[in-house]
């Protein structure tokens, strides 16, 4: 009798459990991502797919995307149902249009204190500026053109800009001028290829070298090196939109890189059906250690987002568990 009431406790027991699961399950359902096509965007929409998955019983699977189609496809269809790295600048129009009709929502940012470690920039060594704390702006360096000796042209000095093609190009051509750095003693040098951009400021960092180049964060170099991005004054969006970021603009004026909005955004029917899922979207912002040490990681050994992201999950578990009630990190844990 004994034996029969301790079998048919465990068989209660095991039934309930996946019952519990099951309803855990439909009220999550099925689950799209998006999964940009830069690295940290592709490590981050996995670590979100397992977590959800394994943690809250989401049938969750990541889907293509970029920036302006997904922005698009969420804010006129709520679909995917989450884009975990959405750089807002370029999309903020329809996607504040949506969350007002409450078709969207905004969980909140990716990266931790995103004006201080995310966005475009000029950049130098750090190594530089506490030599000289004036090359930390614009018109510090104009005025140590010799610390930033061109290789090619050794009497002239060297902004290493952006690869042919990109459209950082147009606006470090349009700051280029607009900072008189042609009569202050510089060139302009194309890279030729994102590769060989980075190669460039590794090769002059290791050397302990002068360099002044375009970078942007979050990225492996950047979390790899010590640079400080010059200021170069205050931003001003009418002039970014109207003359910044146009090709051949005759008459471009001092001006910045916007101070970027980078957010997850999620389908409101999906917030509502799973609040506990939604809440994880929200407590879930990566501090700019760990985003790098994944970046670092996926460059080192050349990993895809999926690979990354159980490294991640496998080796920084005192990030990631914060993000998430102890039961939820336990079933992580067991997943993984």
């Amino acid at each position: 009798m004994t034996l029969f009431k301790k079998s048919s406790l465990a068989a209660m027991t095991l039934a309930i459990s996946a019952i519990g699961t099951g309803v855990a399950h439909a009220e999550c359902g099925d689950v799209t991502i998006a999964e940009m096509n830069w690295a940290s965007a592709q490590a981050a929409a996995r670590v979100d797919a397992f977590i959800l998955k394994h943690g809250y019983g989401c049938n969750a699977e990541t889907v293509p995307g970029d920036t302006m189609p997904t922005a698009t496809s969420m804010s006129e269809k709520a679909s995917p149902d989450i884009a975990p790295e959405l750089w807002m600048n370029a999309v903020t129009e329809p996607i504040e249009r949506a969350v007002a009709q409450k078709r969207l929502e905004i969980a909140g940012n990716v990266l931790e204190d995103p004006a201080k470690n995310a966005g475009e920039g000029w950049w130098v060594p750090r190594y530089m500026v506490e030599k000289n704390p004036a090359l930390s702006t614009i018109a510090g360096i104009k005025k140590n053109v010799g610390l930033f000796k061109d290789p090619e042209d050794p009497s002239k000095g060297r902004v290493v800009g952006c690869p042919s093609g990109w459209a950082c190009q147009i606006t470090t051509q349009n700051l280029f001028k607009a900072y008189d750095m042609e009569s202050a003693g510089f060139n302009l040098v194309d890279p030729g290829s994102g590769a060989a951009l980075a190669g460039a400021i590794f090769k002059a960092y290791n050397r302990g070298e002068g360099v002044l180049a375009y970078y942007w964060a979050p990225t492996a170099l950047l979390s790899k090196l010590d640079m400080v991005r010059v200021d170069l004054g205050n931003f001003d969006a009418k002039e970014f939109t109207d003359c910044t970021a146009i090709a051949n603009c005759p008459n471009p004026k001092p001006n910045s890189f916007p101070v970027p909005e980078i957010k997850t955004v999620v389908a409101t029917d999906f917030a509502k059906r799973s609040p506990a899922a939604m809440a994880y979207l929200k407590a879930r912002v990566w501090s700019a250690k760990d985003f790098g040490s994944v970046l670092e990681f996926m460059e080192k050994e050349q990993a895809n987002g999926q690979v990354a992201a159980e490294w991640f999950l496998q080796n920084r578990p005192d990030a990631w568990s914060k993000w998430v009630p102890a039961d939820v990190a336990a079933k992580v844990k067991a997943a993984l």
